[in-house]
């Protein structure tokens, strides 16, 4: 593909990140000698329907509990029954689960902290963007033990229950039935527990089923036969946020202790508003600078680094809301540090330039400058890439950071890396080689 054919694509994708990267609304006030306006422009959210083929994206940049606010919750354990050794292993499996539901739930850089305080042990659960504190303690907080009963006496209603529970189940999802289309959640047992469900069905066969959640009953279905493989559906009346909430529980499996709410509020957002924008100011400050600074020390050529660190800028916040990456203050921290390294690419190679020109035509400096840089760049690069996985720490090592702020700063520096390469390399080597080489020539 020739320079220009890049140059068109990289406009392309700059112009939809730009797209992506507007407000929902962009205000547009006027008021200059009697003409007045005062409306905005409506980014219109994607909407792509066809068939099975349904994609939905508001593009709204999802805020960190510092920055937008959440939910503070404290549950306590209640650790009495057990023995001195099983209580370090019983409170780590206990975060561990309610960790697990959490990211279940579809909360992004959450903190889900265990707490020692005069004997008490406690799990602090911080939940940024969840304004509705009570659907999360019933989510998170519950123990969801499943049980499946055999009916004793159809007049007097008289179950027994059987040792077929949640902890046979395998799997649970979210389903609809096929005949009325009404929300339902979709079980499968483990080996075990498929063969718990046969022997079951097989006892029962036109008997109702009760299943109860936590002792109560949720659905009683009819066994029309012996029911092999292991595969069945929760039916009920349930809207598709309590089959989905169902799910969530039944996956997470029940809590190992009880446990109880001791402390529940809603927190605003820690910075406030005039201290974001003030954070905003000031990067814009820090951006405004480097781009005279370039322009000042490399001219023409500094200028195309400008274009390519705006292009940096757009893809960057596009991915943000695409992924979507919860931002916090630390991952603003983590995309201005990224910025640093966006510009670094480009000094590299406009120094080395410097060398090359003095024994080499212009598009001949360029690209030897480009290929020389390149091992430099690489290297200072993945040097970052790798302390940035290090404080991300995916494997969760107990030994290295866990916490969501340490790891959104990781996560934007990382990803701001891998873009600042992208655009430090390919946008700015094709943008020379039109607008300069090209026009030299």
């Amino acid at each position: 593909m020739n320079p220009l054919k890049k140059v068109f694509l990289i406009i392309v994708i700059t112009l939809i990140a730009g797209y992506i990267s507007l407000p929902h609304i962009v205000p547009i006030k006027v008021n200059y000698k009697g003409l007045k306006i005062d409306t905005g422009i409506v980014r219109p959210n994607l909407n792509l329907v066809g068939g099975k083929f349904k994609i939905e994206k508001n593009f709204d940049l999802v805020l960190g509990l510092d920055l937008a606010g959440g939910s503070h919750l404290v549950f306590e354990a209640d650790l009495s029954k057990l023995s001195a050794e099983k209580k370090k292993t019983a409170i780590e499996s206990l975060r561990d689960n309610m960790e697990k539901r959490v990211n279940l739930f579809g909360i992004s850089e959450p903190n889900v902290l265990v707490s020692s305080f005069e004997g008490k042990e406690r799990v602090i659960v911080e939940l940024p963007g969840v304004k509705d504190a009570k659907q999360a303690i019933d989510i998170i907080g519950k123990t969801a033990e499943l049980t499946f009963a055999e009916i004793t006496d159809e007049e007097k209603g008289g179950i027994r229950i059987t040792d077929l529970t949640g902890a046979d189940l395998k799997q649970a999802s979210v389903a609809f039935d096929q005949k009325t289309g009404k929300p339902s959640v979709s079980i499968e047992f483990t080996d075990d527990g498929a063969k718990k469900f046969t022997d079951l069905t097989e006892k029962n066969v036109s008997k109702p089923l009760p299943i109860l959640l936590d002792g109560v009953p949720i659905s009683s279905p009819i066994v029309q036969e012996k029911i092999i493989g292991g595969r069945a559906q929760i039916t009920g009346n349930f809207t598709t946020e309590e089959a989905k909430n169902l799910s969530i529980q039944l996956n997470a499996g029940a809590l190992p202790v009880p446990v109880r709410l001791v402390e529940e509020r809603t927190v605003g957002a820690t910075l406030g508003v005039e201290s974001v924008n003030r954070s905003v100011k000031a990067g814009l400050v820090g951006l405004l600078m480097v781009l005279i600074f370039m322009i000042l020390s490399y001219g023409r050529m500094g200028l195309i680094a400008d274009l390519a660190l705006i292009v940096f800028g757009l893809l960057t916040l596009a991915l943000y809301k695409i992924i979507p990456i919860v931002l916090t203050l630390p991952g603003i921290a983590g995309f201005l540090l990224s910025v640093g390294m966006a510009v670094d690419s480009n000094i590299l190679i406009f120094e080395r330039f410097k060398e090359e020109i003095k024994r080499r035509d212009f598009p001949n400096a360029l690209e030897v400058s480009f290929g020389r840089a390149w091992d430099s760049i690489r290297d200072a690069n993945i040097a970052t890439l790798v302390t940035a996985f290090v404080l991300a720490n995916p494997l969760d090592f107990n030994f290295l950071h866990t916490s969501g702020p340490v790891r959104g700063f990781a996560l934007t520096l990382a990803l701001g890396i891998v873009i600042s390469l992208f655009t430090g390399v390919v946008v700015s080597r094709n943008l020379l080689r039109v607008l300069i080489t090209e026009v030299k020539k």
